[in-house]
């Protein structure tokens, strides 16, 4: 015999988790949309454990700022993410980086606004970082910096770069930016994988998704619950394309295989 959920239990969880995830009341539900960010997004997919809580906030934020999601609700996650302790006022800029490299620096830009905007809300004071770069650097050592930064967070050598487009990937993407540490190396995976999902383009999205997992960054289990997360943003149809990617790559990934199946 199965036993019956009962609707004000879920509409209640919802409440509580949504508090947690924005750190400010959930008003009423005036309508059906309304109802299932409780409902559903609130009550069951954020209270799913097979996501750290720090990761379901580095993809609401990603997603958030790239997916057309409202400022209100930007400045929501970025809220609880101040409130629940989950990520700092620096991890935060050190994110809106990220995010820029990503999905475009308006993209960047609107997250690191969001978060000037929250921190006056709250009080706190600007928070110093470090800078990109402080002295003159040598050109050929940037060039080789990056080249091992490629090798390492996407588990495979480049091929070194032959255009400009490249030149920039390899000096600021992976010579400066990615050897940050302001940012843990996981929580710039989770941005990433944001980012290259919502380009559409099927290079990025293969190798960063096993990448993911082949550097030890992320799990098997919990890239299947982000296509889940991924989606209430994106949307059912793209999440479902990433969600067939991410179960090829798993396999890829498990057989001792690259991305590409070899």
């Amino acid at each position: 015999m199965s036993t019956l959920l009962d609707p004000a239990e879920r509409s209640a969880r919802g409440i509580a988790t949504a508090l947690e995830a924005t750190g400010a009341a959930l008003p009423a539900p005036t309508s059906p949309i309304e109802e299932s960010w409780r409902d559903f997004i609130f009550a069951e997919v954020w209270t799913r454990p097979g996501l750290p809580r720090r990761a379901r906030f580095l993809v609401a934020l990603a997603s958030a700022a790239i997916c057309g999601l409202s400022e209100d609700q930007l400045d929501g996650f970025v809220r609880g993410a101040f409130k629940s302790g989950e990520l700092s006022h620096s991890e935060l800029r050190e994110a809106a980086l990220h995010l820029a490299v990503y999905s475009g620096w308006g993209n960047g830009g609107k997250l690191d606004r969001a978060v000037t905007r929250i921190a006056q809300e709250l009080g706190l004071e600007p928070v110093s970082y470090a800078p990109i770069r402080a002295a003159p650097w040598d050109a050929q050592v940037r060039n080789d910096q990056g080249e091992a930064e490629f090798t390492k967070v996407m588990t495979f050598p480049g091929g070194g770069p032959t255009s400009p487009f490249l030149q920039g990937i390899n000096n600021f993407v992976f010579g400066e930016m990615w050897c940050r540490r302001g940012l843990d190396e996981p929580s710039r995976r989770w941005i990433t994988l944001v980012g290259v999902c919502e380009s559409g383009a099927e290079i990025p999205i293969n190798s960063h998704i096993h990448s993911a997992m082949a550097s030890g960054n992320c799990q098997p289990d919990e890239l299947l619950e982000f296509v889940l997360q991924y989606g209430t943003h994106a949307g059912w149809p793209k999440a479902s394309r990433i969600n067939g990617i991410v179960q090829q790559q798993i396999a890829h990934f498990q057989g001792g295989k690259n991305w590409m199946g070899k």
